[in-house]
């Protein structure tokens, strides 16, 4: 891209940036070598035609939409699987990774998603080889979804409704819906697109229910896509985003399928109905964690692409006057505007960085689950239940900011930030709802509380509780060791006082289900300090690690970056820390003059950081956010597109308005 087409803004505000752009792409994607394989993708993708658009998706209608999306999945779905057989005799399931670096051409969500990211994931972890063997086969073939939420229940899986009553006679389950509460409600690809589902049902032999346990089911003919008979199968309508997700409900009347179509790698039933037991019940368990491990990254990605739009805008955007006489400022310029968007920079590297390494605890417990040893997996459940809850609601109050500090303009859809908004904010109530996920982690730290008291030894995340518990006199150090010290000592107050709040009610004689419940809010305040101790530890000791292979300049950036983190939430809670901290308020405004330092320090390099993301263009879709900076010209260049524009007046004018004027006259 040559610099006459490039907005002079952003020419000189990349001319200021202190590192080197490529190194940061590069260990952003996790190598040179991963850089080169992901811009190989997206040329490959993007270069098609027939991905583009003639008209913009929002001026289609729901339906149109929907159809759009699916044309484009198509495309994606056949360009992925063909480079992946060039590559490798049979198909490779990291076309799964690669659909998902891709779907941003359909500027929404991809109706084929579920089927990669939860449908082919449950069948490789839940399913015998036997089962892998055969379905992994079919695969191609096969659309799927993953369908566990029913209208009536979410988290709670001890009360889903869907049944699974096995008849020994035919050697089949019968799968049936009992109540309008018990359909399946919202899974992505459900309503047209899919034809087999993985379902959780509850499992029922010779009169007995032996729990919730996983299902293939065709729900389509493989030929003419018609529901199955037995099957009650549509969409549920249109939400905040997802709106080409095509979220689905799904009943079933007594529908039967094949003994062999339970997924049976941990659990089995046999021919005449024995029902043979997991080795451990934790073996379901443990792969449920699966998903809200990966939402880190998926929010960090998408807050990357939001804080993209919002930085450049801000450079190219002229606004008020710092002083009276002069030329109006780059509103980046405003300390106030560093202070919306630079936290969101630092946030997107905090929720990629300790989403790669939780990513790797969870390698390593499916590791030990495999050779029989289960001891870590209470707290990868923990982790995951509280550090998903906590970045999706900070990922979608970051990706609201950056909308903000774009004005009017970040309103329009053509920002794109509607849309991001629309998909980071269903992270917090999708795979675990953000109050719930809380409540999960609450029961890992009144346990650990309790092994506190006991005296015995604590998992890694939780062993501070032994140090701030015994000691409340800690000294306050104004250095990152001493914040994340402040965060495990706001985190252990919080965890003792919910848990005397517990035990009190208890003691009063209430029962332990309403001693939890009103306790609740102390416990879901626990959880959050937990997560914000472990993210930052997290973020800091990573930065750290990775920093030593980096260049010297690169290093630097990343440690403000890590620091900026720091500080902000410190000043966020720090109502927490002064009651729970040694810190005063003295040192309360000397954290206030170093964060101001750090947006300084950051303002010179604010484009060459989101520029490191290394987002094309097709894939952010924004008017405001494109490398060039055209700003003006585009939003101008969209607004044309409006059908409205396409005539220079409307019927309406003459249908309803010239009436209303004419009897006005009267």
């Amino acid at each position: 891209m040559k610099d006459i087409k490039v907005n002079q803004d952003l020419i000189r505000e990349r001319k200021k940036c202190s590192f080197n752009v490529e190194e940061l792409i590069h260990l952003i994607d996790g190598g040179e070598q991963n850089t080169l394989e992901r811009k190989e993708i997206e040329e490959y993708i993007l270069s098609n035609k027939d991905l583009r658009d003639v008209v913009p998706e929002e001026y289609l209608s729901h339906k149109e939409r929907y159809e759009n999306a699916v044309r484009k999945a198509c495309i994606l779905y056949s360009l992925l699987l063909r480079r992946s057989m060039e590559r490798s005799p049979s198909p490779d399931f990291r076309i799964s990774n690669n659909y998902k670096i891709t779907t941003g051409v359909i500027k929404d969500i991809s109706p084929f998603l579920l089927h990669f990211v939860m449908f082919l994931p449950t069948i490789v972890s839940q399913a015998s080889s036997e089962q892998q063997l055969e379905w992994l086969q079919k695969a191609p073939q096969m659309i799927g979804t993953y369908a566990q939420t029913e209208l009536g229940h979410g988290t709670f899986l001890r009360g889903l409704e869907t049944t699974a009553t096995y008849d020994p006679d035919t050697e089949e389950f019968i799968i049936h819906s009992p109540t309008l509460t018990s359909y399946k409600w919202w899974p992505g690809g459900l309503a047209q697109t899919a034809n087999h589902c993985i379902i959780m049902a509850q499992l029922h032999i010779k009169g007995k229910n032996h729990g919730i346990h996983p299902f293939l089911v065709q729900i389509r003919d493989m030929e003419t896509h018609m529901p199955m008979p037995g099957i009650k199968v549509g969409e549920i309508g249109p939400k905040l985003g997802f709106q080409t997700a095509n979220n689905g409900f799904l009943g079933f009347d007594n529908y039967r399928i094949p003994r062999t179509n339970m997924l049976m790698k941990n659990s089995q039933v046999l021919k005449d109905g024995t029902y043979v037991k997991a080795k451990n019940n934790k073996l379901t368990y443990g792969t449920m964690v699966y998903i809200r491990v990966t939402i880190l990254t998926d929010v960090a990605y998408e807050l990357s692409k939001a804080v993209t739009i919002a930085v450049r805008y801000a450079a190219v955007r002229h606004q008020s006057q710092l002083k009276p006489g002069e030329p109006e400022p780059q509103i980046l310029d405003y300390v106030t505007q560093q202070h919306k968007l630079f936290i969101s920079i630092a946030t997107s590297h905090a929720f990629r960085t300790v989403g790669l390494w939780l990513w790797n605890t969870y390698n390593q417990v499916v590791a030990d689950m495999g050779k029989g040893n289960m001891d870590q997996l209470p707290e990868l459940h923990a982790l995951a239940c509280c550090l998903k809850a906590v970045c999706s609601r900070d990922a979608t109050a970051c990706v609201e900011q950056c909308r903000f500090a774009c004005g009017g303009h970040g309103y329009m859809v053509s920002s794109n930030l509607p849309t991001i908004y629309g998909i980071v904010t269903a992270t917090v109530t999708y795979e675990g709802e953000y109050t719930v996920m809380l409540l999960q982690t609450a029961r890992y730290l009144v346990k650990a509380y309790k092994q506190t008291t006991e005296g015995k030894l604590l998992t890694p995340t939780v062993s501070y509780l032994a140090k701030f518990l015994k000691n409340s006199k800690i000294t306050w150090e104004n250095t990152p060791k001493g914040i994340i010290e402040s965060f495990q000592a706001v985190a252990a107050g919080k965890t003792k006082e919910a848990c005397e709040s517990l035990f009190q009610h208890m003691n009063s004689g209430k029962a332990y289900e309403d001693a939890w419940n009103l306790a609740s809010v102390q416990l879901v305040n626990a959880s959050e300090a937990h997560a914000r101790a472990v993210l930052c530890e997290m973020f800091w000791k990573e930065t750290q690690r990775l920093s030593s292979s980096v260049s010297n300049d690169l290093a630097s950036v990343l440690e403000q970056l890590a620091e900026l983190y720091l500080k902000y939430w410190a000043l966020e809670k720090r109502g927490d820390m002064l009651m729970y901290s040694a810190i005063s308020k003295k040192d309360v405004a000397t954290l206030q003059k170093r964060y101001e330092e750090l947006l300084a320090l950051i303002r010179p390099n604010a484009v060459g950081l989101v520029d490191g993301f290394d987002i094309r263009d097709e894939i952010l879709c924004s008017t405001l956010g494109a490398y060039d900076g055209r700003v003006y010209e585009r939003l101008m260049e969209q607004a044309m597109k409006s059908p409205l524009n396409s005539e220079p007046v409307n019927q309406s004018f003459h249908k309803y308005i010239k009436p209303l004027l004419a009897k006005a006259k009267i």
